[in-house]
């Protein structure tokens, strides 16, 4: 054979391979899949919240509504000390409680004078909303909002005419401070309060009174990228408790049927297998034991063992965990829970910095069509938009790493491509030992990122598993972590 013809077939062999593996199609997607707005909420993983308001100053929970403005008085307020403590900590946003149920706003909203600008602070002039919102920007976290549906203060509330007002403010919100990565809806509805003077007790329909729906729409069409978080979502549900902890399982996927902010909870915490809607969990917690900040609590902050801890039970289990860090009454973090934060930051990082699977041999015991775009290695590159699939008929494959010496870990990472849906109902892990495959865990959900974290294991080789499934799996991530010997 010549050179010329050689050269002829090598390349129509190159190009029949090429077109062979261009002809490999995805794998269908399975059950609800999330939207881009959820997605992008997915990546975020952890993030905070700020609550803040004139419970700061009066030492309450729940403000009763009759709290004069005066009482909110910052007297060294920092919105870059705050955002910067966020960012530190590892947060890729910040909730901002805009009105808690006191009624009292963050912001000079037009529509009441029960807000900042008849405070003493900045001297009537200051907007908090603002102040935060810009100071995200500036460091590049994202910003969200809370606006409690319960108003104590408002004359008008269990009237038709308060539902005007509360959607006057959320337009205010969603049109004057920039993008808005979150909405916060609260499940808190109706109960005694000062209600303009009236100091009575005010109970609505939770079901109807707010008419959710239509309320819904103005954040659709006013901020179409934000996720909106309740009982129902409809984008994020609750998990379900205020300790921060998600349910093992914890699905992606709730029946929507019947829910509604402050509605049942039942499903929440752990989601429901074949729900109907893709509807995953926010996991939210205090770093302290209360809401907003106490004195009385400076020594009660959660240490970075116990943060961490609860970021393996959130984060790790599919859900984004979002972590309040209320200021304090000079409107900055109080060094207590800075140094909780750094510390749990410390772990973290000493933890994920470096992924013992890297440098790996990895197999698998199928590959979707032989392509290269479905292959084992992917669930190496630390991408979560490349994956490894299986043939259609594949369902319970396997995947081996061979790490080519022993390597002691602790915590395994799995993840699962979203936009093809959950598809994995369960999975094993094991090491070789002795010989032979032995089992050292197994689970059900993966869904977002899951954590497995237990004892230190010394290896040369780790299988996965997929022992349950309904379609083919389609995993972006799988990798190996020592955690540091203080914080096991």
């Amino acid at each position: 054979m010549n050179s010329s013809l050689a050269s002829f077939s090598a390349t129509l062999a190159l190009s029949a391979a090429t077109f062979a593996a261009a002809a490999v199609r995805p794998p269908a997607p399975y059950g609800p899949v999330p939207t881009p707005r959820q997605l992008r909420w997915h990546e975020m993983e952890f993030f905070g919240f700020l609550h803040f308001t004139v419970n700061t100053f009066t030492d309450k929970e729940w403000g009763y509504g009759d709290e004069s403005p005066k009482v909110f008085n910052p007297t060294d307020f920092n919105a870059d000390q705050i955002v910067s403590v966020a960012k530190m900590a590892g947060m890729k946003g910040l909730i901002l409680t805009a009105k808690h149920h006191d009624g009292f706003c963050l912001w000079p909203s037009k529509y009441t004078e029960h807000s900042v600008k008849n405070s003493p602070w900045e001297n009537g002039h200051g907007d908090m909303v603002k102040a935060i919102s810009e100071a995200c920007r500036r460091q590049g976290l994202r910003f969200g909002v809370y606006l409690s549906p319960w108003d104590r203060n408002n004359k008008d509330y269990g009237r038709p005419a308060y539902i005007t007002y509360y959607r006057n403010q959320l337009r205010e919100l969603l049109t004057e401070y920039g993008d808005i990565s979150e909405v916060w809806f609260d499940g808190a509805n109706g109960g005694d309060g000062y209600y303009g003077g009236a100091r009575e007790m005010r109970r609505i329909d939770r079901r109807t009174y707010y008419d959710w729906p239509d309320t819904w729409k103005i954040v659709r069409q006013l901020m179409p990228n934000a996720v909106m978080f309740s009982d129902a979502g409809p984008d994020v549900r609750w998990v379900g408790n205020e300790s921060g902890v998600a349910g093992d399982p914890c699905w992606e996927t709730l029946n929507r049927d019947d829910r509604y902010p402050g509605g049942p909870s039942n499903g929440l915490n752990s989601g429901e297998r074949h729900g109907d809607a893709w509807l995953p969990a926010e996991c939210d917690v205090s770093i302290r034991p209360g809401w907003f900040y106490h004195p009385s609590q400076n020594s009660e902050v959660k240490t970075p063992r116990q943060l961490v801890d609860i970021y393996y039970k959130s984060v790790g289990r599919g859900a984004c965990l979002n972590l309040n860090i209320p200021p304090d009454r000079r409107g900055q973090i109080h060094q207590t829970d800075i140094d909780s934060l750094r510390g749990f930051r410390g772990i973290l990082d000493a933890t994920f910095a470096h992924d013992l699977a890297q440098g790996a041999t990895i197999t698998a015991s199928n590959s979707r069509g032989n392509s290269p775009e479905f292959s084992p290695k992917n669930l190496l590159d630390h991408n979560r938009n490349t994956y490894w699939a299986t043939d259609d008929s594949v369902t319970t494959p396997d995947v081996v790493l061979d790490l080519g010496k022993p390597v002691t870990f602790n915590v395994v990472s799995l993840r699962e491509y979203l936009p093809l849906g959950q598809r994995i109902d369960a999975f094993a892990l094991d090491q070789w030992k002795d010989g032979q495959w032995a089992e050292f865990a197994h689970a059900t959900s993966i869904g977002n990122l899951r954590l497995i974290r237990g004892p230190r294991i010394t290896t040369e080789k780790v299988r996965l598993r997929i022992t349950k499934a309904p379609v083919c799996p389609a995993l972006s991530e799988f990798g190996l972590y020592l955690e540091p010997a203080a914080a096991e």
